[in-house]
């Protein structure tokens, strides 16, 4: 009796197990297709913020003001998305636009504004303040900037595009079953958010694709992702927006940049004493300094300098400093106003002595002051381009950080406004602090000509070379240590002091020089210079060739003696081909 009860037990307990079983599978089952299939989200998310809406390379930028039926954008958005040369000059309170042939100046609240210095009147004045935020009127901006917009209909955004945006038309497919499949999503599933719902047929931009969904634009400006078996894509649109830059006439030259600087620290040199210098065709004196905060200029200038070098051949062009002083360049160089002031006295200067370009030498600057010069250069060229000047400036190579010599320089951006960037590839060693050395070895040179050519393009670069050496002389004293002093040398100097000490330089394999030292007993020093002559000075000319430099340029003429024209010659046809 027993057993048999025992035997049913076992029959049912087996029973109920599969079952649990099989129960379980199923549930298991279900809830990974609850899971996994792709059930369409129905929560909804605001697309646009705010009344106006800036639509912008594909998302909203901000928001607009619709003022007496002109479009404002705030300054800001011009700033980050259209051009970060715009700028907003405090002491004006106006906003300064600079293209490659106009400076603007828009004053806040005003129905003037101003390209090159001359009036443009509106009904209504191009740049407003609401709530403490700038913000400039669109339509004047379109004569300046490859930029267009429309209102979007429905939801008061506007859409700027520029020249080159990209998209394709298209449209919804004309059967939809599924009114949850053609909603426009936050994301390329279905499971995210959606913004705006479809109708078959409905036209719409796609403007980009990710995986198997389009992102597309409705005609009011929302745009979301959709899966691609829902729409059917048309024709490709770019966008081309034409805008008319005048030429720039500058003066010809009959081959590559040959350039020599005249220092002028007083007055100018006696023209009759001047030797003939073969194939120098630019000649810079030294001639404009910035003299005060007010933006005024010392003037140094020659016109029977300047008639003496055009009898001669060449071109005059005038070099404009800013003294080398920082505390004098930050106040003169941050309004707007003063630069307009100096920038008036130069072009003056150019018209009264008859240059053919204006040369910047802008040193000793604190780094924090690059982009005001930078800022100034994008000022004046425009002027100095209309009045068919050659605008240069020299620059440094990069010298590491916080340099007051080296750092401020935006390279990249000053080889885009000028015409050329002279680099001053010379005092490699000035002093005790830098150690004693070349004035510039030609590993230095390349080297770092190298690392330049990275952010300046090749046709831009006037390679700068010294016709000077520094002879440096180590001071043993009496206490152990030693005291270095150095002074600069002209050529012909340099010869003479080799003469005098009886003294046959040889070949310097590190610097590529010729070196030659000397040990004087009776002072307890021992002298050293690492020479500038026909082989330096040909090696360096050989650089401007091979990387197909647009010139050369040398400090100064002073200090050549007749080798160094004929060393430093350029091949014509081995350089780029000048403007």
């Amino acid at each position: 009796m027993t057993s048999i009860v025992y035997k049913n037990n076992k029959k049912l307990a087996t029973k109920w197990i599969i079952g649990g079983l099989i129960g379980a599978c199923i549930l298991i089952i279900s809830s990974i297709f609850l899971l996994l299939y792709p059930f369409a989200s129905t929560d909804k998310k605001i697309f646009f913020q705010g009344e106006h809406p800036i639509l912008y390379q594909g998302k909203q930028q901000g928001n607009a003001l619709l003022e007496e039926n002109t479009w404002f954008v705030p300054l800001t958005f011009m700033q980050k998305n259209i051009d970060d040369s715009i700028i907003y000059d405090e002491k004006s309170k106006s906003v300064i636009i600079t293209t490659a042939n106009q400076v603007v100046q828009m004053p806040t609240d005003s129905l003037t504004y101003f390209v090159n210095q001359k009036e443009v009147k509106l009904q209504l004045s191009p740049i407003i303040s609401r709530d403490g935020e700038i913000f400039v009127a669109l339509e004047p901006l379109l004569s300046f900037f490859p930029i267009q917009f429309k209102q979007l209909p429905d939801s008061k955004a506007i859409w700027i595009q520029r020249d080159g945006d990209h998209y394709a038309n298209g449209r919804i497919v004309d059967k939809v079953i599924n009114k949850e499949k053609v909603r426009l999503r936050t994301e390329p599933t279905w499971q995210s958010p959606y913004v705006a719902d479809m109708n078959k047929e409905e036209a719409i931009t796609i403007e980009a694709e990710k995986d198997e969904f389009y992102l597309v634009r409705k005609a009011n400006g929302i745009s979301g992702y959709i899966k691609k078996d829902y729409v059917v894509k048309k024709d490709e649109v770019t966008i081309t927006i034409a805008q008319q830059t005048p030429a720039v006439h500058l003066p010809k030259l009959d081959g590559p940049v040959q350039l020599t600087w005249e220092a002028v620290y007083s007055k100018n040199p006696d023209l009759a004493n001047i030797p003939d210098m073969n194939g120098v065709n630019v000649v810079s004196p030294t001639w404009f300094s910035l003299a005060a905060v007010d933006g005024s200029i010392k003037n140094l200038a020659s016109l029977e300098y300047s008639k003496w070098a055009h009898a001669k051949g060449y071109q005059v062009w005038g070099v404009f400093s800013n003294s080398f002083d920082p505390v004098l360049t930050h106040e003169a160089l941050k309004d707007f106003d003063t630069r307009a002031n100096i920038i008036r006295q130069i072009l003056s200067f150019s018209q009264m002595y008859q240059l053919q370009g204006i040369n910047f030498d802008i040193e000793n600057v604190n780094p924090e002051d690059g982009p005001i010069v930078t800022q100034f250069m994008r000022e004046i060229t425009p002027y100095l381009h209309e009045a068919g000047l050659v605008v240069s400036m020299d620059i440094t190579f990069s010298a590491g950080e916080n340099n007051n010599w080296s750092s401020f320089y935006e390279r990249d951006k000053l080889a885009e406004i000028t015409d050329y960037l002279m680099i001053m590839a010379y005092d490699e060693h000035i002093g005790a602090a830098s150690g004693v050395g070349s004035v510039a070895s030609f590993p230095w040179v390349e080297s770092n000509l190298q690392t330049l050519l990275k952010e300046v393009p090749n046709e831009k670069i006037i390679l700068g070379v010294p016709l000077y050496a520094r002879l440096w002389k180590e001071q043993q004293n009496a206490d152990g240590s030693t005291e270095i002093t150095s002074q600069a040398l002209s050529m012909d100097k340099v010869k003479a002091w080799l003469t005098e000490k009886g003294l046959q330089p040889t070949y310097d394999e590190e610097t590529g020089q010729n070196y030659a030292e000397y040990v004087s007993a009776d002072e307890h020093a021992t002298y050293k210079i690492w020479i500038e002559d026909d082989l330096s000075l040909k090696k360096r000319a050989e650089l401007v060739n091979k990387y197909k430099l647009a010139g050369i340029g040398s400090w100064s003429r002073l200090f050549a003696d007749p080798t160094a024209w004929t060393a430093i010659k350029l091949n014509v046809d081995q350089s780029v081909t000048q403007k």
